[in-house]
């Protein structure tokens, strides 16, 4: 048992460097072995079983880190890089939680934040970005900041919002 989880480890450690389909099919060698043989784990079958069952629900994206390149390989790995964006914002911002704003535009924000930290973009490439992708982007953060903006309306005035509901509702 405890060979197959290291030989496990090691196949996608990728010290070879092997491309992404390369290390599943590997993996997957490896899981058709353990599969077989995991009768003579005797009283740590169902260990094996389970090890099976959990590497089958994290399969779809286990090995996308081996074909985006700087795709955080582990969870820590990947809190890691928010743990430096709140850093960097506290220091340049003095605030000690997250801003508000980072829940509405994270999902473009981080991203630009770590990707920039990387290497730096020049105007040619910007120029590249499909512009109906970018439009797509921006409606989806505008739908997100307009929630913002009645969460907020809510808590300042209740019985004003609630107006306002239920005139919608009554058009």
């Amino acid at each position: 048992m405890y060979q197959w989880v290291h030989r496990a480890a090691q196949i996608l450690d990728n010290a070879a460097g092997e491309t992404g389909p390369q290390v599943r099919r590997r993996y997957q060698g490896l899981l058709g072995a353990i599969q077989r043989w995991r009768v003579q784990a005797g009283e740590l079958e169902p260990a094996v079983q389970h090890f099976l069952k959990v590497t089958r629900s994290y399969w779809p994206g286990l090995f996308h880190c081996y074909m985006i390149e700087g795709l955080p390989r582990t969870n820590n790995d990947l809190e890691h890089v928010f743990g430096t964006h709140r850093y960097h914002e506290r220091r340049t911002t003095g605030r000690k939680t997250g801003s508000p704003t980072l829940v509405v535009s994270g999902a473009a924000r981080l991203v630009a934040a770590a990707v920039t930290q990387a290497r730096s973009f020049s105007a040619a490439d910007l120029a590249v970005v499909q512009v109906a992708d970018w439009k797509a982007l921006r409606r989806e953060l505008d739908k997100r900041r307009h929630n913002r903006v009645l969460q907020r309306r809510f808590r300042r005035d209740p019985e004003l919002y609630l107006v306002g509901l239920e005139e919608l509702l009554s058009s």
